[in-house]
């Protein structure tokens, strides 16, 4: 028992996202069934000009191992609990966003192909994947804007960077799982280009507000050391 309660002392710290978590599931599934009359289709002629290909669902389906791992090394082994804080908020707050523009403004694509031939593993899992994920509500996405968000967690960390091939993985990994989107037929351009400019607006509130004690310093050092040496040249 001893034992149980260390264990919860030494990562309680994740409950506020397995709590959110709980809530933003039954949320996401009410959405998806929701079947509004009327959808806003998301739509752009660049779509016409990204051909179908079975092959990216790898990275598509990665992407849970992906966002999974980040947070488990953040929960267990990052050491600033502020890194792991900014990491779930960003989480936290595009997830949020998302069901909030799904319930004001029901969206929908129609770019997937009316059927996906072939018996080859690739084939039989983008089958499985258009059958069990409707294509509605996909603006911005959620699988852009996830990975984007770990990427920065993983590259902003002093750690990890020293680990060249965890930082080479992570973004060649990103990068092809924001292509799978679009090349599966799940996500359209304008989809993916709202999933990445939300990332970044809120990637910059959230530096701002997790700003750890020694960036803070060295940001009012470099501030200062500025406002002397403009006061020395006058």
């Amino acid at each position: 028992m001893a034992d149980f309660r260390a264990f919860i002392r030494k990562y309680k710290h994740i409950g506020w996202f397995l709590l959110y978590s709980a809530l933003y599931m039954p949320a996401f599934n009410i959405i998806e069934r929701a079947g509004h009359v009327h959808y806003h289709i998301i739509h752009t002629w660049l779509d016409e000009k990204i051909p179908f290909c079975r092959f990216f669902i790898v990275p598509y389906f990665l992407w849970f191992g992906f966002i999974g791992a980040g947070i488990a090394w953040f929960v267990i082994c990052c050491k600033s609990r502020d890194e792991y804080y900014k990491l779930i908020s960003m989480l936290m707050i595009g997830m949020t966003i998302f069901v909030v523009v799904s319930v004001v403004y029901p969206n929908r694509l129609d770019l997937r192909p009316s059927f996906v031939e072939g018996n080859d593993i690739f084939s039989i899992l983008c089958r499985y994947l258009y059958r069990t994920d409707t294509p509605t509500n996909v603006l911005p996405s959620i699988h852009v804007y996830n990975s984007m968000a770990v990427c920065y967690a993983v590259n902003g960390n002093a750690e990890l960077r020293k680990r060249k091939w965890v930082i080479a993985g992570t973004d060649v990994l990103t990068l092809l799982i924001i292509l799978s989107t679009m090349f599966l037929k799940q996500h359209s351009v304008i989809d993916v280009s709202m999933g990445i400019v939300m990332s970044v607006v809120l990637q910059v509130i959230c530096d701002r507000i997790f700003e750890t004690e020694s960036e803070a310093a060295m940001r009012g050092a470099e501030e200062g050391y500025s406002v002397k040496g403009r006061a020395s040249g006058a």
